[in-house]
């Protein structure tokens, strides 16, 4: 097949962050160019002001050599600037410093032009020695002048002018810092942080100017600034002037092109711009929702999302981004995120020790953290920031709130580092979504040693580096001697000592049918185990061995053992399975005489597209069933719930695939599987996905050519959006594909592990090792699951072979005795 033309614009983080998810993703799809208008390979911007600082090289910030390039097939343009683009027969021209010209086609084009700095309008801004802080040339700039010149003010008390002037006086310089408002960081921190920030810095040897106003900047007869002049007349002498008082999203180009531009190159959630679909934007030029995003995280968030459309898939959403920030100036602490200021109907708690250089202040809304502020202690800004962008309630934390996760008693590393004190699921790089158990993986499995290997396997503290010290203390804490080799391995419950794998592993390998040899041989510590380990073992007796094993419904849930959902008032609600979402007339008429006859209150259409009758008396369930005559939808179990469709090409003008039929296909071979929990399935008939197929466990979209398959997707209170397993031409070879998964889930997964928390366990590559690249494995995973499903009942019709016990749904009658 011809690949199509990807021309991107820019050579920034966020073009070649979507350029490395797209190769990740769709490695042949595209011929890719890239126009650089500087003449570097992509590096770390947010990393210049440790150079300045003379903390780190140039060299040590580049994230892609040329070689890079080279490798990945990709012909790089760097000191090159894109002068216009023609959109009718898309072409982009562009123009190098010795005025030589080429143009490059293109099928679908990406915008990453950035930001530039903004110079404030003033007499003398145009004088030699007065610079913005933006890029490489800034920043060998400020390096030359720190060896010749002695004065050097900062415009701008925000977070990149006190980097610029902490770098500039580590250099040597007198450096004094002009901020029109009364205290630094005025957008990111309180008065009182912003306070105890200026202090620091003051004893660091920073000069501040608050409040003051720039009128002009005054030069010499060599056309150098030597001072800056206020609107009060004083002058402060300056033999560099460093103005940092923001940025301004750069579409210049796109205004050109006539593209909808309102604070940046606007664009939808799929990053495309509104004005032209071949054309995306990413990266502090593009605005999203109103926003145009200025810090990495978002950027990299908007990254994926666009490889993911770019690569034709069709899933995935960008919806905005909640963001936070560290000052990266050694030996200061400080984090910010979210509505930290607080006001009318918030509650604000405050722990202030100016003595101790601590300040913190949290900001609550609804039981919910909205806002933090930290100053001199940051360790948990991490778990603040979890705590913030998931809304989890905190009612049950909050006495100790302020006193950080290690405190929190359901954790228990009070004591310990804040490494140690981690979940593996906790966020250590939000800046590229890395946790804390990838990162010790990649220590152990691949034996890293050094900060530099982490980050190049991992991408942790790759890019703004706040994260860096929490990084050293993971790798101290995995490679060094006081990490077990072997890591504690958590109880399935307080009966054992035992995880869900070593049940697991014990059941197989010595053929346990029963749930009291398994207490037996595992020397369990309650008898009869509890309603938390019950459940799970009868589970892993029964899939790891299917018609040995025998199911104790005893040991199952309530809703289980009625198979039907119990509700709040103590009445069921009952769903009939609807083959992929298709019913009939017959099938209405008979749930209609049903809720009828029963007197049911409500009727309801799910969101997986079936019929829920909610209020049905316990009593009544049985007749319920019958009268229905429909297989149960197992909408109470941890089982295959639903197969949503759209209508596909059977009716739909854009559908490529016949989805219903692929649906009801995939719901009748699969419908009466039992597995560690909730499975739900998904077919689109074209990638415009209707049927929400990129958060399903098992997600199929059809192509022209066939079909998509996604794996471990979650819709849930956390959405994940599924990861793409394979793409294949047959419905047959869905059926077996889908069916090896879940199998291969069923048979490895922990009860009660959602399919996206199993994957993200043992690794997507390993999925696609069992199920892509090994086709016997394959086909006896899928072989396997259809002799475990042949001949298992259904629960409404076959009681007795299903085990139902019937005497639950009769009332007892007690009639009073005669004294």
């Amino acid at each position: 097949m011809k690949k199509m033309k990807l021309v991107m614009v820019g050579n920034g983080m966020a073009g070649v962050r979507t350029l490395e998810e797209l190769l990740k993703i769709a490695p042949e799809l595209y011929d890719i160019t890239v126009f650089g208008a500087e003449p570097h390979p992509n590096y770390n911007r947010i990393l210049l002001s440790p150079v300045l600082a003379g903390e780190q090289t140039l060299d040590e910030i580049v994230l892609n050599s040329f070689e890079w390039y080279t490798d990945h097939h990709i012909t790089l343009h760097a000191g090159w600037r894109v002068t216009s683009v023609d959109r009718v027969k898309r072409l982009v021209h562009a123009q190098n410093a010795a005025g030589e010209t080429l143009s490059a086609e293109y099928d679908r084009l990406l915008l990453c032009t950035g930001s530039n700095p903004f110079m404030l309008p003033i007499p003398g801004k145009d004088l030699k020695g007065v610079i913005a802080y933006r890029d490489i040339a800034d920043t060998q700039a400020m390096i030359d002048a720190a060896t010749q010149y002695k004065h050097a003010v900062v415009i701008g008390g925000g977070l990149l002018g006190l980097e610029a002037a902490n770098g500039l006086m580590l250099r040597g310089m007198t450096v004094s810092v002009v901020h029109v408002m009364p205290t630094l960081m005025d957008r990111q921190l309180d008065d009182v942080a912003g306070k105890l920030l200026q202090k620091s810095l003051e004893q660091r040897g920073l000069n501040f100017l608050m409040g003051a106003q720039t009128q002009a900047l005054v030069g010499g007869p060599d056309g150098r600034v030597t001072a800056i002049q206020f609107k009060d007349g004083t002058e402060v002498p300056a033999d560099l002037v460093v103005m940092a008082v923001g940025i301004r999203p750069n579409t210049e180009l796109a205004q050109s092109m006539r593209l909808h531009c309102d604070k940046g190159i606007v664009v939808n959630d799929t990053l495309q711009t509104t004005t032209d679909a071949r054309i995306y934007s990413v990266g502090e030029c593009a605005a999203h929702r109103g926003t145009a995003y200025g810090l990495v995280a978002p950027l990299f968030e908007q990254a994926k999302v666009a490889a993911n459309h770019l690569a034709q898939f069709g899933i995935g959403r960008y919806v905005g981004s909640l963001t936070s920030t560290k000052l990266k100036v050694t030996g200061i602490d400080l984090f910010s995120a979210g509505n930290f200021s607080g006001g009318e109907g918030f509650e604000d708690i405050i722990m202030s020790d100016p003595q101790g250089g601590v300040y913190k202040k949290l900001v609550l809304k609804d039981d919910k953290l909205v806002g933090a502020c930290l100053y001199g202690d940051t360790v948990d800004g991490s778990w603040y920031f979890k705590l913030l962008r998931d809304g989890r309630p905190i009612a049950d934390i909050r006495d100790k709130l302020m006193f950080g996760e290690s405190n929190i008693g359901d954790v228990g590393h009070q004591g310990q580092n804040k490494a140690a004190a981690m979940k593996d699921s906790d966020e250590v790089c939000g800046c590229n979504g890395v946790t804390k158990g990838t990162i010790c993986k990649a220590i152990k499995e691949k034996g890293l040693f050094t900060l530099d290997e982490v980050r190049k396997h991992t991408k942790a503290s790759a890019s703004c580096g706040s994260c860096t010290g929490l990084v050293e203390q993971l790798l101290m804490f995995t490679a060094g001697g006081d990490y077990s080799a072997t890591p504690k391995t958590k109880a399935m419950c307080a009966c054992t000592d035992h995880g869900h794998q070593a049940v697991r592993d014990a059941i197989k390998s010595n053929k346990l049918l029963k749930i009291a040899d398994v207490f037996a041989f595992l020397e369990w510590k309650t008898p009869n185990g509890c309603a938390s380990c019950r459940p799970a073992v009868n589970y892993y007796l029964i899939s790891t061995w299917p018609k040995e094993a025998r199911d104790d419904p005893q040991s199952r849930f309530i809703n289980e053992r009625s198979h039907a959902n119990i509700q709040k008032d103590g009445t069921y609600s009952v769903i009939p399975r609807m083959w992929g979402g298709e019913t009939t007339a017959s099938e209405l008429r008979r749930i209609a005489d049903v809720v009828d006859k029963y007197k049911i209150p409500t009727v309801k259409v799910t969101g997986g597209q079936r019929i829920d009758l909610l209020g049905v008396k316990k009593e009544d369930l049985q007749a319920v069933w019958q009268d229905i005559g429909m297989p149960s939808g197992h909408a109470y179990a941890k089982a295959l719930r639903t197969v949503k469709t759209c209508v596909g090409s059977e009716w739909c003008r854009m559908g490529t695939q016949d989805s219903t039929q692929m649906g009801k296909d995939l719901e009748r071979a699969m419908w009466r599987m039992y597995a560690p929990h909730k499975v739900k399935f998904a077919v689109s008939g074209c990638p415009r996905n209707c049927a929400e197929a990129g958060i399903k466990d098992v997600g199929i979209i059809g192509v022209d050519s066939g079909w998509e398959m996604y794996v471990a997707g979650n819709g849930g209170i956390k959405t994940e959006v599924a990861h793409f397993l394979v793409k294949v031409k047959t419905a047959a070879e869905v059926l077996e594909y889908t069916g090896a998964f879940c199998e291969l889930y069923r048979t490895e997964g922990w009860y009660l592990e959602r399919t996206v928390h199993y994957v993200n366990r043992v690794g997507l590559d390993y999925v696609k090792k069992r199920i892509v690249e090994d086709a016997a494995g394959r086909q006896a995973l899928w072989a396997q699951l259809q002799f475990a499903l042949d001949g298992e009942p259904d629960p409404w019709f076959e009681f007795d072979k299903a085990a139902v016990d019937t005497r639950q749904f009769h009332t007892i009658k007690i009639e009073a005795q005669p004294a």
